[in-house]
């Protein structure tokens, strides 16, 4: 299984082009142009020739004049004059000269070939490489579409397979469009082992030369090959002007690995290299960083990170995942990405499991894990607690179908909680539980029954005084629904709407916890997700009392011929029959009967318009907890337009604009600004520009994202990429695909913009 593949500077240059050569032509293939198969005995070969005129000896020589066509295993000639040597296989032909094989043309004045060997010279030749897309246009079947044309002093012809093309150029632009191409004194192409070399090789944009190699050597369909990757270049006021040169290393069908040295002008010459490997059981990879003598801090700063899975055997797989960083700041002052410099615990761990049936009507999963933490103390105005370790965590789960068609559960959990600075201990967790669902066409009722049973083993660094403990609690649990459903006409549409109702009833009885130790619990966050659980608590150190009902409803508005959903609102509610008493330590008990009210609705509200909004809202304090909304505009491919506002009470107010739009011929702008009311700062600002042509783009973009409550990271990207041959800079795909939601990236396959025209209802 190969790994993905990686262009090479110059040198994905020539993928699937069997030939080379230059810029400035107007040559053009013929699609109704068919070649002979070639046939299955090679020693009785025929020959067709068309002309105005033919003349010469029968076995010995024949010579043709005006409009000569000759077809012969596989190949197409044509030329003003043609002569070919019957005898010794020789073909020579003068003006207007055009050879024609698989997906090629190659014209030229001056040919000579030798039909049996495949060797030969054409003077002056043009080329056009052809591919055939998979559809072309209604009716028409597939059309050829080029993938490169050129021009050469000489092409010579070395035998099947090999071909050395002197003075050469090469360009994916078309006819008339220069913009860019590659120049080479001289260039070796091996189709048998798929290897070109050029020397003396450099690119031309814009007629200026922005690369330049004495010896380049490359794979000619884009195969992993040892060699020099595209070098790139960024800017960020916490590094500085950043060069990176990477060398990519083909070990074996296998394996690989990059060594990708990166100079940063604040900061000094970092190391890096990444190590992968792949197998039908097991695959990996290993990336390891060091920077010498940070210039800004005077020290070694340096980081590890691994990743193994390993299928051991039919049912046995594992899993060894390895992250640490010499400290806390490394990701903060060498990255720039927010994915990265956000990190705050970095979890080495490793995790072995396994899974099966159980019974004719049943499964299982079985998993042993570890894992320790390393937490990054970046900000020293936001100190952080680090998380318990966990030294193993054991768990198992069950689920049988029984003879009266009832579900049996199972989860089973042992976990030993290890800290330097809080109590440690260990928990045994067993919750049995039985369901057994009714239900039909259109509703649906699941009564629900089981035992959660929890064991304590309190060990060292016992300041809270605490005592081994057993927890036991019965709950019951019933989950209903119905779907109601009609069909109404909306804007001339035929669209099915329903109406469902829903109603989750919770009963667990009080039982003081707060003798009990907190390793891993904490409040849930109330949504759509969490309003119809068991447990307002995450983990398993807190089981809350309850004597609840929570109901919601849902309607959606689904197109009755395509069966798509246009929109869907919904709303819920939990409702308390008796007041809480098992809290967190320092949390208050809930003094209102019910919860807040969760609203929400999404879908198409206008063609080409989404939307989506939640609101959480307290009745009893008359006050909005949580509110969001947002909008996107996207009429086509590549043209997109995102509004968005979040707020959460006394915490976030947060205005979020991003957006993709062309501008002009060619020219599209990108950029978003995510900024907070309530601090007076932008959290997240991008910037860019990109120009698309069919056979080349340019990208430059300026991203700024804060780190910490009082920094940020400023960087800069510029990105040229020559279609079909490399990318020269450093990439903002990734930072633009992420801040942009919609984004598209422009594909010179594609003739036009696709036009989503997506209808809504209102």
């Amino acid at each position: 299984m190969p790994f993905p593949r990686k262009k090479q500077i110059a040198l994905a240059v020539l993928c699937a082009m069997p030939l080379l050569a230059g810029a400035d032509n107007g040559l053009t293939l013929k699609p109704e142009s068919r070649l002979l198969s070639p046939p299955e005995t090679p020693e009785d070969v025929p020959l067709f020739v068309d002309a105005d005129r033919i003349q010469g000896t029968q076995d010995k020589d024949l010579e043709a004049f005006g409009n000569v066509r000759m077809r012969k295993r596989g190949q197409a000639f044509a030329a003003d004059w043609m002569r070919h040597d019957t005898q010794n296989e020789i073909l020579d032909a003068k003006g207007n000269v055009s050879l024609e094989q698989g997906r090629e043309m190659i014209e030229g004045s001056v040919l000579r070939y030798e039909t049996a060997t495949d060797r030969g010279f054409m003077e002056s030749p043009r080329y056009m490489l052809m591919t055939l897309p998979p559809t072309g246009p209604a009716g028409s079947g597939p059309l050829p579409v080029s993938d490169g044309r050129g021009t050469a002093e000489r092409l010579l012809f070395q035998g099947p397979g090999q071909y050395r093309i002197e003075s050469a150029n090469y360009t994916t632009c078309e006819p008339g469009n220069n913009a860019w191409y590659l120049r080479a004194k001289e260039l070796d192409l091996d189709r048998s082992r798929d290897v070109g070399v050029a020397r003396d090789a450099s690119i031309v944009f814009m007629d200026q030369t922005i690369f330049w190699s004495p010896y380049l050597s490359f794979s000619l369909h884009e195969e992993r090959k040892s060699g020099v990757l595209t070098p790139s270049y960024r800017s960020s006021n916490t590094t500085g002007f950043e060069f990176t040169v990477p060398y990519y290393l083909n070990l074996a069908p296998d394996m690989d690995a990059t060594i990708y040295p990166r100079y940063m002008t604040k900061r000094g010459l970092q190391l890096g290299g990444e190590f992968r490997y792949l197998d039908p059981k097991w695959k990996g990879d290993a990336r390891a960083e060091i920077l010498s003598n940070d210039q800004q801090i005077g020290r070694d700063r340096w980081g590890f990170f691994s990743k193994h899975q390993q299928q051991l055997t039919e049912t046995w797989n594992g899993l060894l995942n390895i992250n640490r960083v010499s400290d806390g700041k490394y990701f903060t002052d060498l990255s720039t990405q927010v994915a990265v410099t956000s990190q705050v615990n970095l979890s080495n761990d490793v995790t072995l499991r396994r899974g099966g049936t159980w019974g004719d009507n049943g499964t299982y999963g079985f998993s042993a894990y570890v894992q320790r933490f390393q937490t990054l103390q970046a900000d020293p105005l936001a100190p952080l607690t680090p998380p318990y370790n966990r030294q193993p965590q054991l768990t198992l789960n069950a689920q049988r179908q029984t003879a009266n068609r009832g579900d049996f559960e199972f989860l089973g959990n042992y976990t030993a909680f290890d800290h330097v600075s809080l109590v440690n201990g260990q928990r045994v967790v067993a919750y049995p539980s039985y369901s057994l669902p009714i239900q039909n066409a259109f509703a649906h009722f699941t009564p629900k029954v089981g035992a959660h049973m929890t064991r304590y083993t309190i060990g060292n660094n016992n300041t809270a005084g605490l005592a081994d403990a057993t927890r036991t609690l019965p709950i019951f649990s019933a989950d209903s629904g119905v779907v109601f459903e009609r069909e109404i006409n909306a804007r001339g549409q035929r669209v099915l709407q329903t109406l469902e109702p829903k109603a989750y009833y919770v009963y667990i009885p009080y039982k003081d916890q707060g003798a009990l130790p907190n390793f891993d619990s904490g409040v849930q966050d109330i949504n759509f997700a969490t309003i119809f659980s068991e447990n307002q608590f995450s983990g398993n150190d807190r089981i809350n009392d309850a004597n609840q009902l929570t109901l919601g409803v849902t309607s959606r508005f689904i197109s009755a011929d395509t069966g798509i959903e246009r929109i869907r609102g919904a709303l819920a509610q939990r409702f308390y029959f008796e007041s809480q008493q098992v809290t967190l330590p320092g949390v208050a008990p809930r003094a209102s009967n019910n919860s807040d009210l969760l609203a929400a609705i999404s879908g198409n509200i206008a063609t080409n318009w989404t939307a989506d909004a939640g609101w959480q809202y307290n009745a009893d304090s008359q006050q909005t907890q949580k509110f969001n909304i947002s909008s996107r505009y996207q009429p086509q491919h590549g043209k997109v337009l995102n509004l968005a506002y979040r707020e959460t009470v006394n915490s976030i107010r947060q205005t979020d604009i991003s957006m993709q739009w062309p501008v002009q011929a060619g020219w599209t702008a990108v950029g978003r600004w995510n900024y907070s009311l309530l601090d007076n700062r932008a959290l997240e600002a991008l910037a860019g520009i990109e120009y698309n042509d069919r056979c080349w783009s340019l990208r430059i973009a300026a991203h700024r994202f804060a780190t910490t409550s009082s920094a940020a990271s400023t960087s800069i990207f510029v990105m040229l990429e020559l279609t079909g041959v490399s990318r020269i800079g450093s990439s903002p795909m990734e930072v633009l695909k992420r801040n942009i939601v919609g984004y598209k990236p422009f594909d010179p396959r594609s003739p036009a913009p696709v036009e989503y025209n997506v209808p809504g209802l209102f």
